[in-house]
């Protein structure tokens, strides 16, 4: 199972071929990686495609417990000289708790453990 960030959406989104694959894959996403996705689509775009993306989205998207919420404020604070998201250290925090691999494009979790870094 994999637990994607932000970036996968988003070139799932924008027709990247690279990342057609992860369709077809085991995801899971956390409630608050589709609503910073969601974000920057309707930004991007409009609320017609945001939507769209939603919905096709949704049925992999999962809630956070609060204390994973903690363990990814605590993670932050003690990587702070990275400037990782909140976002992203929910998303890693997340896999970590659940045995998943966290997909990113975030430069600065190259090196960690279950990460699959693509750009």
């Amino acid at each position: 199972m994999k637990c994607l960030d932000t970036y996968p959406l988003i070139e799932v989104a924008t027709g990247n071929e690279k990342f057609a694959f992860l369709l077809n894959e085991d995801i899971v996403l956390t409630d608050i990686t589709i609503a910073e996705f969601y974000y920057v689509i309707i930004r991007k775009y409009d609320a017609a495609t945001a939507d769209y993306w939603y919905r096709k989205f949704a049925p992999y998207c999962v809630p956070i417990p609060k204390e994973i919420l903690i363990k990814a404020v605590k993670f932050r604070h003690s990587n702070k000289k990275l400037d990782l998201s909140f976002f992203d250290c929910v998303g890693y925090i997340f896999a970590i708790e659940n045995n998943y691999k966290f997909l990113t494009g975030g430069e600065e979790f190259k090196g960690f453990n279950n990460v699959i870094y693509i750009d």
